[in-house]
């Protein structure tokens, strides 16, 4: 996709919401539940540890999300947000500190506050909540309680084990997070990306649909004004002996012939942005290379005579692969096409440097960086996922994408079942019917 395209409906796509208070306060029910079933069952056990102090922050925690739950469900600031999961990596952190510490075996569950502030939240807020959930989990370690077996012996790790569960929650904070983090930006950025997509061919479909409309009211309303030519025509001569009302007359039949003379080029112009539903090969390559043809290497185009079917969606994505060629070839890009009976294959090749060959299987992937700087590169700043589009709208057309190098620069070849495309041959409108109002 081109930047100008997503420039131009950037104000369309939507944006990650916030997350709501009710969510938070329901993910608390949670973690509430699993704390309280963890001490009732410890107890059971005859495990000795602080259990009156451990309910009372179990019920501090119950206390501050029932009042959250009854609030009226709204989304709340990233700021709130944070506060929020700080109150709960403390909380939990509290309760590990009453409970073993690093030994006992719920220490991971600390990890979940941060790692949902990386689905919900930015970099910033995400990276400070890390922080101070790495300083709540070294001072519940340093401070904890040891817990007692029931024979009174202490549940202590060895020195070097427990140095070890410390590391590995401390990398767990921002392995989680960053993984999370960067999981959920590409996958936002991805929706919006394809969203725009069908934005802009939704746009095309709409110009196709109206210049049909256009075509048809030219046509339609020729007849009556054919008409009111004819009757003008008649009052003249009829009149002739009514010079004061000539001026008025031909007024009249210049306007009529101004009128015909617009609807004409009304028709011409819905039936050129129409093209019907078919056109051939040939002029749906140069549709997609219209953008791309002059912005310095050659683009030749080899087809066959052959009508096929204009869909939006292909011409869109042959559009993003030739401009990956064009991007990154030095002098020239080729399109050549061929068939037989039972298929249809479009070659795409640029003399340029090549996919990377540990990438190839890998092409077509969102953000992947798949090609290395080319001599057009510069001249294009887009959203990265120019390949991916591509390649997942051809898919939905029936096509099979092969990528590889040997243009001797890329090379892209897609093939098609040739009934998914090709229809019967028949030309786009003709010149609307004769009517005695045409000049």
């Amino acid at each position: 996709m081109s930047q100008t395209e997503s420039l131009s409906i950037g104000d369309q796509v939507p944006h990650s919401e916030p997350i709501r208070m009710r969510t938070l306060a329901l993910l608390r029910w949670f973690a509430i539940a699993g704390q309280l079933a963890a001490v009732v069952t410890a107890s059971a056990m005859g495990m000795k540890f602080p259990i009156i102090w451990a309910l009372v922050l179990i019920a501090i925690a119950g206390v501050m999300n029932l009042w959250l739950f009854l609030q009226v469900p709204t989304r709340i600031s990233p700021n709130s947000a944070v506060l929020q999961l700080l109150f709960d990596v403390a909380q939990i952190s509290a309760l590990l500190g009453l409970t073993g510490g690093l030994a006992n075996p719920f220490a991971l569950l600390v990890l979940a506050p941060v790692t949902i502030a990386a689905t919900a939240l930015n970099a910033r807020h995400t990276f400070a909540l890390g922080l101070a959930t790495v300083a709540l989990i070294t001072l519940s370690a340093v401070l904890a309680i040891p817990v007692r077996y029931p024979d009174g012996e202490m549940m202590l790790l060895d020195p070097l084990l427990q140095i070890g569960h410390w590391l590995a929650l401390i990398i767990g904070v921002f392995f989680f997070s960053g993984y999370a983090h960067r999981v959920t930006a590409e996958l936002s950025a991805t929706s919006n990306a394809l969203f725009a997509t069908q934005m802009a061919l939704a746009r095309e479909q709409r110009l196709q649909h109206l210049g049909g409309v256009v075509a048809a009211a030219a046509h339609e309303m020729g007849t009556p004004l054919a008409t009111i030519k004819l009757v003008t025509s008649e009052l003249i001569d009829e009149l002739g002996d009514r010079p004061e009302l000539s001026p008025d007359l031909n007024a009249l039949r210049d306007s009529a012939d101004r009128c015909a003379y617009i609807l004409r080029s009304m028709g011409r112009a819905g039936k050129d942005d129409l093209l019907l539903h078919s056109a051939l090969l040939s002029a749906m390559l140069e549709d997609a290379v219209g953008p791309h043809g002059d912005r310095g290497p050659a683009v030749e185009i080899h087809a066959p005579d052959i009508s096929v079917r204009r869909d939006p969606a292909v011409i869109h994505a042959l559009r993003n692969l030739i401009q990956n060629a064009v991007d990154f070839a030095s002098k020239r890009v080729q399109i050549e096409a061929e068939h037989d009976n039972e298929t249809l294959i479009v070659t795409i090749k640029d003399d340029g440097p090549g996919y990377p060959g540990s990438l190839l299987s890998r092409i077509g992937d969102p953000y992947l960086t798949s090609r290395r700087s080319g001599a057009q590169r510069q001249e294009y700043d887009g959203m990265g996922l120019g390949l991916f589009i591509a390649k997942t709208l051809l898919e939905r057309s029936g096509a099979r994408l092969e990528f590889s190098n040997g243009g001797p620069g890329a090379v892209v070849r897609v093939t098609w079942p040739l009934d998914r495309l090709k229809t019967d041959s028949r030309a786009i409108l003709g010149e609307n019917p004769h009517h005695p109002a045409d000049p």
